[in-house]
């Protein structure tokens, strides 16, 4: 059994915010209806499809991994007669998930101030750069829009270089988790309430929400943060060092740490009493960070991070992706997993990272092809006969 289990959501994103959150919700346990156009489809179907590296029979790595434990079903809901079919679907749902521009949905009459006459439970969630309301909500953005204007570029990379964004896209994500985290509140509101509410998600907020203790204390101190690298404004060290092999961190967060890093480096000239404390190593930081990466150039990663892991110091080797996702940790947790192609093959992909106790199932059925559940759903949910079905096709609804 899955924790979402008996919760249907029509599902209409597309790109990466909002089908990011409906990965969430799927691999839960929710039945996920994917309602896209006819013929071309949403908009991740079509890339990266005949990449001939980044694609399996056809789907390209975004549609192939966003869109697993999903059902698809084609509707054009810029047709009266489609408009009225997602209606009756809508009578059976539970969520309408979307990340269309602000206001989309109001055109096309699927907000939830019409949704909710059809079905006073439906909840429904817009996930869109600035949300639905404020001055700016009808501006276009995308995940390097949302990192720019919510503060998050400014602090990232090295002093003195251009603001770095981040390289995965926290823009769309962070987007894409607050629409998990706020349809999930709603379900719980409705056991007590009985109805249903909108959930409006701005991608700007969630950057904004995100920079959390450092907005509070530019705040306090009026001063504007800038970029540190990979340093801290008050650990020391607390940075990247260079490795014989590679490149290890090491986070010195308290001074128990340091005395612990002193009996794994032979370094007189930093075991010093003056060192021993957080402001004598912040006062003496370029000359710390200079030494270590001078001592620990000398040996491997390995030889270090075995060193620092038996006097249990902060330290970590900087993987790359091969190396993150071959990583014992992350295997063991079932966070490398393996997602069929309906057309055959398989293709490896990231896991379900919310592990459950009880209602926890992890299982992954495959993306779906354009349209292939309509039989099931058309029919087997809204009672649909072949001849209702042939009508919808030959006028381009489905």
């Amino acid at each position: 059994m899955k924790a979402l289990q008996g919760i249907r959501i029509l599902d209409l994103t597309h790109m990466l915010s909002g089908p990011y959150a409906g990965m969430i919700l799927a691999d839960l346990g929710a039945e996920s209806i994917k309602v896209e156009p006819p013929i071309t489809g949403e908009g991740t179907r079509r890339l990266l499809e005949k990449d001939p590296k980044n694609s399996l029979n056809g789907f390209g790595a975004y549609y192939m991994t966003l869109n697993r434990n999903k059902k698809s079903i084609t509707l054009d809901l810029k047709s009266e007669k489609g408009l009225q079919v997602f209606y009756e679907l809508v009578k059976t749902a539970d969520i309408v998930l979307s990340n269309f521009s602000a206001g989309v949905t109001t055109r096309l009459k699927i907000d939830c101030e019409h949704l909710s006459k059809i079905n006073p439970r439906i909840i429904t969630c817009t996930v869109t750069g600035f949300g639905e309301t404020g001055p700016n909500k009808d501006r276009t953005a995308f995940d390097m829009v949302a990192q720019a204007m919510g503060g998050g570029m400014s602090i990232t990379g090295q002093p003195d270089n251009p603001p770095t964004r981040s390289g995965i896209p926290i823009g769309d994500l962070g987007g894409g988790l607050m629409g998990v985290i706020g349809v999930l509140a709603a379900l719980q509101a409705r056991h007590i309430t009985g109805r249903g509410q909108h959930v409006d998600i701005s991608m700007l907020d969630a950057q904004i929400s995100l920079l959390n203790y450092m907005a509070t204390m530019y705040f306090l101190s009026g001063d504007v943060p800038d970029k540190l690298g990979n340093g801290h404004f008050v650990h020391v060290p607390y940075d990247t060092f260079q490795c014989s092999d590679g490149f290890i961190i090491i986070a010195v967060i308290t001074d128990n740490f340091w005395t612990a890093l002193m009996e794994v480096v032979d370094a007189p000239e930093l075991n010093t009493e003056a060192n021993k404390g957080q402001p004598g190593r912040w006062k003496n930081k370029l000359f710390i960070n200079q030494r270590l990466n001078e001592i620990l150039s000398t040996n491997t990663q390995k030889h270090w991070l075995d060193s620092m892991q038996a006097k249990r110091i902060p330290c970590a080797p900087v993987n790359n992706v091969a190396q993150a996702l071959a990583d014992e940790q992350v295997l063991s947790r079932n966070m490398v997993i393996e997602v069929e192609h309906p057309l055959g093959g398989k293709a490896k992909m990231p896991g379900n990272p919310v592990k459950l106790s009880d209602t926890y199932e992890d299982t992954f059925s495959p993306p779906p092809t354009l349209g292939q559940h309509n039989d099931e759903v058309y029919k087997g949910l809204l009672g649909k006969s072949d001849e209702d079905l042939k009508a919808l096709l030959s006028s381009g609804v489905i």
